[in-house]
């Protein structure tokens, strides 16, 4: 094989993988929401079930209800890809103070304090607010069908 068909052939991967990330970027947001949607549900309705834990939710306002509620409500946003930019936003921000002042106290170590998936989500969220919900999104039809539509529409 020539040095020009390999050049070629790895361009074309390349290039049908540059096709696809806009895509796998919806993939990671929906996956990423409903993972996050689950631990929603678990702190206030039980389901699913928590090993060795009580099926109670927490006090109503308290912290964790709090926590619950932006797990539940921002989860079901992100994996409608509705607001995503400011709902991912505010949920790495939650998953950072999480982080600090549930998990770290126990131990310096995230594989050792439980912390890995807050670190994760984190993350995951903070790359979301910037690099938006990709093109299988509720805000994608938005922006198809709302106000630049109207714009790109006043511009021809």
């Amino acid at each position: 094989m020539s040095t020009t068909t390999t050049t070629s052939t790895t361009a074309g991967t390349s290039a049908a993988l540059a096709a696809w990330a806009p895509r796998l970027l919806s993939v990671l947001r929906i996956v990423a929401a409903l993972l996050f949607l689950e631990h929603g549900t678990q702190k206030l309705f039980g389901f699913p079930m928590r090993m060795g834990g009580a099926a109670t939710g927490p006090a109503v306002f308290s912290l964790i209800w709090f926590a619950a509620v932006l797990e539940l409500v921002g989860g079901a946003l992100l994996a409608l890809g509705l607001f995503t930019r400011p709902v991912a936003f505010l949920l790495s921000g939650e998953m950072a103070v999480a982080y600090f002042m549930s998990h770290a106290p126990r131990n310096f170590f995230p594989a050792l304090n439980g912390g890995d998936a807050a670190i994760l989500f984190c993350f995951v969220f903070l790359y979301l607010a910037a690099a938006g919900p990709g093109p299988w999104s509720l805000d994608a039809t938005r922006t198809r069908t709302g106000m630049l539509g109207s714009r790109d529409a006043l511009v021809r």
